[in-house]
């Protein structure tokens, strides 16, 4: 039976639309605690496991400041746990990652062979929970995404929609730039590459939606596309200071998975429409 951890974020219900509730084990911190190596180990003797995705994380980029040791134990103990869950059980893991264990101080694609630099602790900890699954896992492959968003939990388009329905003007940020990923399609390529995973496999790859955006393109689409009178205005960073430092160019190089595994990509702006239509 397939694990799926982390099962209550966006990604994990997305994958639960896609593969059906009694098709795999869902599991939040309420039902596995992956920092507890001995919960995580019996958790492995009680089920028969065919496959581990990891969609279990601190993402709070900001509180991770505050709270590194929990980031910490989330993000990279719990990993480590989980990789060698699959060693043990000798079963494939797909764990997902994040544009932040790069500095984006580049103006080019990023892609997986270089070299990561992570700005603030929540990178810190998602760069050792890849180490940690690279060095523990035997058959791997990392999903390194970004500016997840959809239907599920709080995400920047949700937060979008619901300051514009109090105010009459919104400031976001325009220059930094990534590319937004419609959670569902993340969801999709994982489903699809899943069973092409060779054994003793160990990969990085990237996968976001195609094209690239500001915070400030992103949001005017959304409330374009939504229909919402509210008007947006450009800032720079250093006019919202955050806790935690940001890749100031994040967009993700996603030549190797469509070589490697023949997909096709959906652009951000389709992502956009779609939740905004499975949201009305």
């Amino acid at each position: 039976m397939l694990l799926v951890t982390g099962a209550n974020g966006q990604l994990g219900n997305c994958l639960k639309d896609i593969l059906g509730k009694n098709n795999a084990i869902y599991t939040d911190a309420a039902e596995l605690d992956i920092t507890d190596e001995k919960a995580v180990r019996a958790f492995g003797t009680a089920h028969d496991l065919t496959a581990i995705i990891n969609c279990a994380a601190y993402t709070n980029v900001d509180k991770a400041e505050d709270e590194p040791e929990t980031a910490r134990c989330i993000n990279a103990l719990g990993s480590e746990n989980l990789a060698k869950l699959a060693a043990e059980k000798d079963i494939p893991l797909v764990h997902i990652s994040t544009d932040y264990v790069f500095d984006g101080t580049d103006n080019h694609p990023i892609a997986e062979t270089a070299a990561p630099a992570p700005l603030g602790v929540y990178g810190k900890t998602k760069l050792e929970g890849e180490e940690n699954i690279l060095k523990y896992a035997p058959t791997t492959i990392i999903l390194r995404t970004a500016w997840l968003y959809s239907p599920y939990g709080k995400n920047f388009l949700k937060t979008m929609l619901s300051i514009a329905a109090q105010k009459n003007e919104i400031y976001v940020v325009a220059d930094q730039f990534g590319t937004p990923t419609y959670a569902p399609h993340l969801a999709e390529t994982i489903v699809r590459i899943l069973p092409q995973i060779k054994h003793s496999t160990k990969e990085i790859y990237h996968f976001t939606d195609e094209g690239a955006a500001t915070w400030y393109d992103f949001a005017h689409y959304i409330l374009k596309t939504a229909g919402c009178a509210c008007r947006i205005r450009p800032i720079s960073t250093k006019d919202y200071p955050t806790k935690a430092l940001r890749p100031a160019f994040s967009v993700l190089d996603k030549s190797k998975i469509k070589r490697d595994f023949n997909i096709e990509i959906s652009h951000w702006t389709k992502g956009v429409e779609e939740c905004l239509t499975k949201l009305s």
